[in-house]
């Protein structure tokens, strides 16, 4: 089936924005509802059979694992946020041809509490646990004063540490699953192995299985950014984090007040981490249980801050002395990062405010009519850019110049000061792609492009508060490759690669799509990653939440 265009167009008109044309949308009108994808559902935890229509490519064989919330109340307590959900962790076995699925929740140490109190035990991201009503009113009150424990509700990502499969949050709790049958094998704290109180769920790792990932500490002196790296060798199956060392520690520009994080970018010889004016106030967090206001409270966002990139060399852990600047931005995910000519290109999707992270609260997710445009209206769109960052800044370069000396590429570098580089990105994109509402959870042929320069990146249309779209766009002309069907809601793109492929786009896009106005609707879609045609649907009588990401585990 051929991609299919928006019914309806989106009015844009251009904005001049220092040295490049950006583009404002007009308000959108009309959305539909998404409220059944931000409910409770039921958890399938024997494998059942799917319905394929289409052709699905025999050489596909192994599982797609997707990980999200799946539960949002617990007695008459209900969660705040759609972070907050209860983990849910789905099994798509494709092998030759044909898909069965499954699902379990996560048996987490929070799931456990909260299922056996029927009500909310366990404060998450934007919910706090309410005292015991069982206990008097004197321990009630001296509760108040307990700090909040992090929660190990890993409903983010699965990821893989030397051949191991996790599902991780932002916490230092994550868990081992067995990819086979999505069961709970065990949690692990990242504070057991490493001075961290937490990691990111989007790590990245080199060819030879060494992985890099980003924690904060918290100390009397305040917040640290550190740099983590775990060594690709298993000295015990039990102890997968064995030999984890911080790298470098990173001083934030306001100890009390440090950037929050979701992930961050690397190349071949650097750590790229991106300190945002998306602010965590340390002290409100901290007392937020006293001040009975959830953790999310303490988020800000401060527009008066520039956005700063921070270099690390990965061999020797040295942080850069030279820090390059743009103005306030947000970002979650990157979508690669590479170097080339003397420069690191470092592509992300990002906007120009950091209102997002409050905005997704579950109240928010299923209103209907004009108030669901309202939400979506504020929010800033997700767009794809490039930053250029010179590597050999010394005391000789030249101030007030752009040095920026690619052709191809419009961003610039200028150095105007010592140790001080501003940037202004170059866009990614053209102006189609404001007809789809910018792009979020970017993906890339990761095992053959991470790290190195690339043509191709996939990800959702957020002509939504969720995607509602599929996106392919060629960086060689910025064009776009588009998948949409009204009503249908698709999660996080993931390519496989085809076992002889020649070309970078030789393969598939897998993604689980969701339709609120139909009972039980979702499918598996496949689609040829270089055409960007529908192959096959796996149709499967279940009705999920929208999740988060997700990773193709290839059977051996």
């Amino acid at each position: 089936m051929p991609p299919v265009k928006l019914e309806a167009s989106v009015d844009i008109k251009p904005v001049e924005n220092g040295n490049a044309k950006e583009h404002v949308t007009l308000p959108l009108k009309g959305l539909e509802t998404i409220e059944p994808l931000v409910r409770s559902v039921e958890e399938t935890p024997e494998q059942i059979s799917t319905e394929v229509q289409g052709t699905i490519p025999s050489w596909i064989n192994g599982n797609l694992l997707r990980n999200g919330p799946g539960k949002f109340e617990f007695g008459d307590t209900h969660y705040n946020h759609w972070f907050d959900g209860m983990a849910m962790l789905h099994r798509f076995n494709i092998n030759q041809g044909q898909v069965t699925y499954m699902s379990r929740f996560l048996q987490s140490d929070s799931y456990r509490k909260n299922s056996e109190s029927d009500r909310i035990v366990v404060s998450e991201f934007g919910t706090l646990a309410m005292p015991d009503p069982c206990k008097n009113f004197f321990q009630r009150f001296l509760s108040r004063f307990e700090m909040i424990d992090s929660t190990d509700n890993a409903s983010v990502s699965f990821v893989k540490y030397k051949g191991d499969y996790y599902v991780s949050t932002e916490t230092n709790f994550m868990h081992r699953v067995n990819p086979e049958n999505v069961e709970t094998l065990g949690q692990v704290d990242w504070s057991k192995f490493i001075a961290v109180n937490g990691a990111t769920a989007h790590p990245h790792s080199d060819p030879d299985g060494t992985t890099y990932n980003m924690g904060n500490s918290y100390g009397s002196k305040g917040a640290l950014y550190n740099i983590i790296r775990v060594p690709p060798e298993k000295t015990d199956a039990k102890e997968t984090l064995e030999g984890a060392k911080i790298l470098c520690s990173i001083v934030p520009a306001n100890k009390s007040h440090p950037s929050y994080y979701h992930s961050f970018a690397m190349s071949e010889n650097y750590v790229v981490f991106i300190e945002q004016p998306i602010k965590m106030d340390l002290l409100k967090i901290v007392t937020c249980k006293l001040r009975g206001k959830a953790l999310s409270e303490g988020i800000y966002w401060d527009p008066k801050q520039e956005t700063v990139f921070h270099l690390v060399d990965k061999r020797t852990g040295e942080v850069s002395a030279i820090k390059y600047h743009t103005k306030a931005i947000s970002t979650f995910h990157q979508i690669n990062a590479f170097e080339e000519d003397g420069f690191l290109m470092v592509d992300l999707c990002c906007a120009d405010d950091g209102a997002a992270i409050n905005n997704y609260l579950i109240q928010n997710l299923r209103k209907s009519g004009e108030a669901l445009d309202e939400v979506y209206n504020t929010l800033s769109r997700p767009l794809p850019r490039r930053f250029v960052l010179p590597l050999h800044v010394t005391s000789d370069t030249p101030i007030d110049q752009n040095l920026n000396t690619r052709p191809s590429s419009t961003a610039t570098c200028v150095k105007i000061g010592k140790d001080k580089v501003f940037c202004q990105h170059e866009n990614l994109h053209g102006d189609d792609l404001f007809e789809y509402g910018g792009l979020e959870f970017p993906q890339i042929n990761y095992g053959r492009c991470n790290t190195r320069p690339y043509r191709y990146f996939y990800g959702c249309g957020f002509r939504h508060l969720v995607g509602d779209s599929l996106l392919k766009m060629d960086l060689k002309d910025k064009s776009l490759k588009v998948w949409y069907q009204k009503g249908f809601f698709p999660s996080e793109p993931v390519f496989v690669p085809s076992p002889d492929a020649t070309d970078e786009d030789d393969g598939v896009i897998l993604s689980v799509i969701l339709t609120p106005s139909q009972d039980k609707g979702t499918f598996l879609l496949v689609l040829d990653a270089k055409t960007f045609e529908e192959l096959a649907r796996a149709y499967v009588p279940v009705n999920m939440a929208y999740g988060f990401h997700g990773t193709f585990s290839a059977s051996a």
